[in-house]
């Protein structure tokens, strides 16, 4: 019995100390002391701080008003896979899905780190309301309104593929109007590089799309 008695004392005596050496540690912590708790707590803080202030306004407008510019236009690709005839438009239609909607999440999570609105999406992002004046849209260069979706919604065949080649032209060109201004006086460095990659691709899928209409 003594022998056990012993046994336990010791080990409840041993859980004290690990105890009062964690809180010393703790303190010490909070004191501003140099452990890599602190210290590591510091840098987080920092990287955020410095993540909120490497924007500007411009880098919200760009954010806020392509997000649903490019929802317009996945919502057109989309279309085009039941719709078009022909093969390079269906080919186009999915090249512009597969890269506009990755930079949708993109600037959502740019928004959301920066505490600003991000542009509510409808469900399915139901072309009818974008482009009207109730869309986030709206006002944005090559935004369609409503009555030019349900004309796009009312083809099929080869008048689907032209008139959704002549709509995507006039949609990419607004989409590089808009880019091209977060370039010029954007702050956020990713979001100039993503206005960079717009114009690069845009501008070569409006060529190929001039292409496939017989304007060049």
């Amino acid at each position: 019995m003594t022998s056990t008695r012993f046994l336990i004392r010791r080990a409840a005596l041993g859980t004290a100390a690990v105890t009062a050496a964690l809180v010393l540690a703790a303190c010490g912590s909070d004191d501003g002391g140099s452990g890599s708790g602190s210290g590591s707590g510091a840098a987080a803080e920092a990287s955020a701080a410095a993540t909120a202030e490497a924007h500007n306004d411009q880098d919200v407008s760009f954010a806020q008003g392509m997000i649903p510019h490019h929802e317009q236009a996945v919502q057109m690709a989309r279309t085009a896979g039941s719709r078009a005839s022909s093969s390079e438009v269906k080919d186009l239609a999915a090249r512009i899905e597969k890269a506009q909607g990755p930079e949708i999440t993109a600037m959502s999570g740019w928004l959301k780190a920066w505490g600003e609105d991000v542009p509510a999406s409808m469900p399915g992002m139901d072309h009818s309301m974008h482009g009207t004046d109730e869309s986030p849209g709206a006002g944005m260069p090559g935004m369609m309104d409503a009555e030019d979706m349900d004309d796009l919604m009312a083809q099929s065949g080869k008048g689907f593929d032209t008139m959704f080649l002549t709509m995507m032209v006039e949609h990419h060109e607004g989409a590089v109007e808009m880019a091209t201004t977060e370039k010029q006086k954007g702050r956020y460095a990713p979001a100039k590089e993503l206005a960079a990659d717009i114009i690069t691709t845009q501008n070569a899928e409006i060529e190929e799309m001039n292409k496939l209409l017989g304007k060049s």
